[in-house]
């Protein structure tokens, strides 16, 4: 197979690229060039946001487009137009988020999705930006040439939101720590790993349309998630869980101060953890132990010095040890 990935050298496309190489593909990336590519990938430079951003894919034929991007959709638009002649299929991964707010628990891909959304629009929101992007790629290659990617929280090695990385952080430094209940909440994940296997194998197979991309719910809960981490790290940490009631009236906000956790029965909880994955799962999706997933992040962790890079467009995650300490204390 020859495999094209727009991006390629962080997170999700790294993963993808990876995988690709694993399986013996011919993969070129097109990227801005700030981060070296793995050796045996043909490398191109191109800056999708400036006028010629594209030059470099004057030429070329591929099997498979897999593209990451979470910015403005007119740059999915623009790639797609110019490729859509000389690529097979175009898969977009996309996000859980393009869904109409709020989703109700156990929805599935014919769930209403976020109205106001353009394709060639510059960038406006994360939801119609990616919601744009997806009709662009549909736009260009049609319905049965584009696979849409409908992530929800992707987690594993090369993770530079900052989510997973911050709980392995906080526990490796040891001592009570606020673990937000209850322990059986049900968390619904992907493995950027186990991603990028899906992807590469829904190229194979010629799937087409969109797929919510996460792990079945209960794969995972806070508790297997936290415990994992007090393991992988060795810390002597202590998991003091808490009430959501006691959190919320801290101030303390879900899902960034407390990374990956939200409320049981709230409408933030049904939509990030409560999606209907039969359709993935029935295409080959599988999904590794959590035990894994932390184990490998903490590797990949100590591998680069204990700091994980985080994306320029994303904002700091984590809770301000002051804040926690007087949540514990009460």
């Amino acid at each position: 197979m020859r495999l094209l990935v727009l991006g390629g050298t962080e997170f999700a496309g790294r993963a993808v690229v990876e995988s690709a190489l694993g399986r013996g593909w011919e993969v070129t990336v097109l990227n801005r060039g700030r981060h070296q590519v793995p050796a045996g990938v043909r490398a191109l430079t191109g800056d999708r946001t400036a006028a010629d951003g594209l030059a470099a894919l004057a030429e070329g034929e591929w099997d498979a487009v897999v593209d990451t991007w979470s910015a403005a959709p007119r740059a999915v638009h623009e790639a797609a137009r110019l490729l859509r002649g000389r690529a097979a299929r175009y898969v977009y991964v996309s996000s859980c988020s393009v869904y109409a707010w709020p989703a109700p628990a156990g929805y599935d891909e014919s769930a209403p999705v976020v109205e106001g959304a353009e394709p060639d629009a510059p960038q406006t929101d994360y939801t119609r930006d990616k919601r744009g992007a997806e009709i662009a790629a549909v736009d260009a290659f049609g319905a049965d040439r584009s696979v849409l990617v409908r992530a929800g929280l992707i987690l594993g090695p090369y993770e530079n939101v900052g989510r997973l990385p911050w709980w392995l952080g906080r526990i490796a430094r040891g001592g009570p720590v606020l673990a937000p209940g209850p322990r059986e909440l049900p968390l619904q994940y992907v493995d950027v790993r186990d991603m990028a296997e899906w992807i590469l194998g829904s190229v194979e197979r010629e799937l087409s349309g969109p797929y919510n991309m996460i792990s079945p719910q209960g794969h995972a809960t806070m508790g297997s998630l936290l415990d994992a981490c007090v393991r992988v790290t060795g810390a002597a940490a202590q998991l003091r869980w808490t009430e959501a009631k006691v959190i919320l009236d801290a101030g303390i906000e879900p899902w960034t101060q407390l990374p990956v956790w939200v409320p049981a029965g709230s409408d933030m909880h049904d939509h990030l953890h409560s999606a209907d994955v039969s359709r993935a799962v029935a295409t080959g999706l599988t999904c590794r132990p959590v035990e894994e997933t932390v184990a490998d992040t903490w590797a990949w962790l100590q591998e680069i010095g204990g700091t994980a890079p985080l994306r320029a467009d994303r904002t700091p995650k984590g809770l301000d040890p002051e804040v926690e300490a007087k949540v514990l204390g009460r």
